[in-house]
């Protein structure tokens, strides 16, 4: 467990290899140590070993997850052309914009020039290589196809980043258009209300009630803006929290989620999904079922998926069909445990699942769009109730005056 959590760093060495010769490169490890042990174990003799110093270090922005998709499409090309490995790493690493990345490959490529075999050095990087990742590149080795693996794994990779990219999609739109709205609600509140509210003084007549209101909401915002602001980025930082340390809220807020009127239909869709991708994917590397479920649970982005394939694996470990396993969770659809059934009995899972994942990422696909359509007018409603009642409960009394004239 402390191997995992100790952090690693870059070390800058220096020394000779067996023929007398003099080498340098660059390596990351726990300690200085443990870099002078790597090296023996390689044929060097260490001469010196520094940690690499951070003051002028190159930054670059964050290493995303689509950044590894396309880091495996580029590995599965080279591979696939007939480029050497270790070259290739050289090759990407190199030529990459972002220099965070390109510190991640050609430290990869060291491990590997080392000896390390590509599983274990990518294994180092849990944060950006998941054990899936890790698992298929292991098979691949082993079975002598790593060209053929690492294929899957980008095609895997770049079609569950396109549904993340499809479901953020769906609900950033309404997100921010509502954020902004509220901004400018605040606005109005804060500047343009006690405008009026000095020049309904000079009318000497009661004010509408909904006038009224809208200025007392008015007073309320100026004086506490303050503990307004404190109480939301409370909620927030509460919520993130909550949502991080408790399994149980968080399972609680994905079953909410699936449950949601549109919203629940993506979601659900989208997990069936990346089941149906991942296993596919995992089930024709050779990955045995009962090992391919455990990554498969992880990956299917929901806790209430997550729970039920955990289920399952154990079912099928004890005998049980995964048609049945699945048909038993009651969570996946019948056309889908249906496609599973015939992939069983014809041998021909792994294609049957696929098969599956292409129609739900297409549905996924479709539901976005449809979600758009849908949520413009919705959006134009909930904008014009906000922005237009402050203005009509602004113009109430002048309409009020203009009739008694």
């Amino acid at each position: 467990m402390a191997e995992k959590t100790a952090k690693l760093a870059t070390f800058e060495w220096e020394g000779q290899d067996k023929r007398g010769a003099k080498v340098k490169g660059q390596s990351q490890a726990t300690n200085a140590a443990a870099v002078k042990a790597e090296l023996r174990r390689q044929g060097i003799a260490p001469k010196k070993v520094q940690k690499k110093s951070q003051l002028f270090a190159k930054t670059g922005k964050k290493i995303t997850p689509g950044d590894i998709a396309v880091f495996a499409r580029q590995m599965a090309t080279m591979m696939d052309s007939g480029v050497p490995l270790v070259q290739a790493f050289e090759i990407i690493g190199r030529g990459h914009e972002n220099p965070r990345m390109q510190d991640l490959i050609l430290g990869i490529k060291a491990d590997v020039e080392g000896g390390t075999a590509l599983s274990e050095a990518l294994g180092k990087y849990p944060q950006y290589f998941d054990r899936l990742f890790c698992n298929l590149v292991t098979a691949g080795e082993q079975a002598g196809v790593l060209d053929t693996l690492l294929d899957k794994i980008a095609t895997y990779k770049e079609k569950t980043e396109s549904i993340k990219k499809k479901i953020k999609k769906a609900l950033f739109y309404p997100t921010a258009v509502i954020v902004v709205a509220l901004i400018v609600t605040m606005i109005l509140l804060i500047w343009v209300v006690p405008q009026f509210e000095s020049l309904f003084q000079g009318f000497g007549a009661d004010l509408p009630a909904f006038t009224r209101m809208v200025l007392n909401l008015s007073a309320i915002v100026q004086s506490y803006w303050w503990a307004i602001i404190g109480i939301v980025v409370g909620f927030v930082a509460g919520f993130s929290q909550a949502k991080k340390r408790s399994a149980a809220f968080r399972q609680a807020l994905d079953r909410l989620a699936l449950k949601l009127p549109v919203i629940g239909v993506i979601l659900n869709k989208a997990a069936y999904a990346r089941f149906g991708r991942t296993l596919s994917t995992m089930f024709a590397a050779g990955v045995p079922l009962v090992e391919a479920l455990e990554s498969v649970a992880g990956a299917t982005g929901n806790s209430v998926y997550e729970k039920a394939v955990m289920q399952m694996r154990e079912q099928v470990s004890s005998g049980q069909q995964l048609q049945v396993a699945m048909r038993l969770s009651n969570l996946f659809p019948n056309m889908m445990v249906q496609m599973v059934a015939i992939g069983e009995e014809s041998g021909s899972l792994d294609s049957m699942l696929g098969k599956v994942a292409d129609f739900y990422e297409e549905e996924v696909d479709n539901a976005v769009d449809s979600l758009s359509s849908l949520l413009e007018p919705l959006i134009m409603a909930i904008l014009g109730v906000l922005v237009g009642g402050l203005v009509i409960a602004m113009y109430l009394p002048i309409f009020k005056l203009g009739s008694v004239v």
